[in-house]
């Protein structure tokens, strides 16, 4: 996806994936600039630890908690959150005084709990770790459910659906339950989720994490070149990968 947007953009830059473990993850970071990195998006389970390393930070990646994207600047680690704002771009619909679930506790979702009650909405966080929603639903000041319950909005971070073995609407505590009206849901997969399946056949509006990705991407790509990003190519990109192509 950066890639063929730095291909359509005529930036002769690569993009590269730079597997790391944990242990490594600070001292790699700070090498990085010198290897002539401009910057790094971070995913799963590096966004406390990106936010850490940084010289400096935004005011939305310290209030979240977490960075998905590094820059670096004249000898500087900066970090940000674009996971945040990219949530809210996907949704494309209002979602102030509306009720919404957050499942989830990680980086991820601390991202999308204060993006959704910066945007107004009634935001409670759920997790299968009862004891992580609660310290998280405490630190933004938000609610904290029990059980999933009847919401306006659902968003998905936790990462049941890619678990061997595990039914994830039983396992998110979501069996028999209607979906609400609009249902967020950040794993994408080949032929679509059991959650977005789920959503869909209760008539439910869907966006899955393939535009979330794309969302928030953009906006790391952005600060790293200060060109717009070409959201179609990158949409693209992302569905020829699914696809195989």
């Amino acid at each position: 996806m950066q890639q063929a947007a730095l291909d359509e953009l005529a930036i002769p830059w690569r993009y590269l994936r730079l597997p790391l473990p944990a242990q490594l993850f600070p001292e790699t970071v700070r090498a990085l600039p010198e290897a002539g990195y401009a910057g790094l998006n971070v995913t799963v389970p590096h966004k406390e630890a990106a936010l850490a390393v940084a010289d400096r930070s935004s005011p939305r990646a310290a209030a979240i908690g977490a960075a998905n994207t590094l820059s670096f600047s004249d000898g500087a680690v900066v970090a940000e959150n674009t996971d945040a704002p990219g949530l809210i771009a996907a949704l494309g619909e209002e979602v102030a005084g509306r009720s919404a679930l957050v499942l989830g506790a990680g980086g991820a979702g601390r991202a999308a709990v204060w993006a959704l009650r910066e945007a107004g909405a009634e935001v409670s966080v759920w997790n299968r770790t009862a004891e992580r929603a609660r310290m998280l639903a405490g630190e933004l000041g938000v609610g904290h459910a029990e059980t999933p319950g009847q919401f306006d909005v659902l968003v998905n971070t936790t990462s049941a659906e890619l678990e061997a073995g595990v039914d994830p609407l039983q396992a998110l505590g979501l069996s028999g339950l209607a979906p609400p009206p609009l249902v967020v849901d950040l794993v994408y997969a080949p032929g679509g989720t059991a959650l977005a399946g789920w959503a869909s056949d209760g008539g439910s509006r869907v966006v899955d994490g393939r535009e979330v990705l794309v969302r928030q991407g953009a906006l790391s790509l952005e600060l790293w070149t200060g060109r717009p990003a070409p959201l179609a190519t990158m949409r693209a990109a992302v569905q020829n990968g699914l696809d195989g192509d």
